[in-house]
């Protein structure tokens, strides 16, 4: 069964999507990017400032929805500049614990958003 979580303060997505779906077990997240969740102000930046926010909000989602980051079972990273790699990679490296890493996938893929250079999906356990 589908259930989209209502998180106080989120702002609505200026597009039709849902931030967060919890469905047998699990939480989906949309793709999150370098922006403000209650605003939705957009935040370019260098690729760490990028990776940094949208882990940012990864974190905050699941933690409003009960979880954590070690719940995440599996990561999609999609970089408008793969050349870029080791500089996101820094970043995401201290969000899990060393052996504990969930599965991941990076590509490269243009953004629809101007200066947007990172988004990040992932599936987490709903704990």
């Amino acid at each position: 069964m589908k259930h989209v979580p209502s998180i106080p303060g989120l702002a609505k997505p200026p597009s039709p999507f849902s931030h967060v779906v919890e469905a047998n077990g699990f939480l989906f997240l949309s793709s999150q990017l370098s922006v403000d969740l209650h605003t939705h102000t957009l935040f370019p930046g260098s690729m760490a400032e990028q990776t940094k926010q949208s882990l940012e909000n990864i974190k905050f989602l699941l933690e409003s929805c009960g979880s954590s980051m070690e719940a995440i079972v599996d990561v999609a990273i999609y970089m408008r500049d793969v050349s870029q790699f080791d500089e996101m990679n820094a970043v995401y490296r201290e969000y899990f614990k060393e052996g504990q890493e969930p599965a991941r996938v990076t590509v490269q893929s243009p953004s629809p958003l101007p200066g947007i250079d990172i988004e990040i999906k992932v599936v987490a356990i709903a704990t």
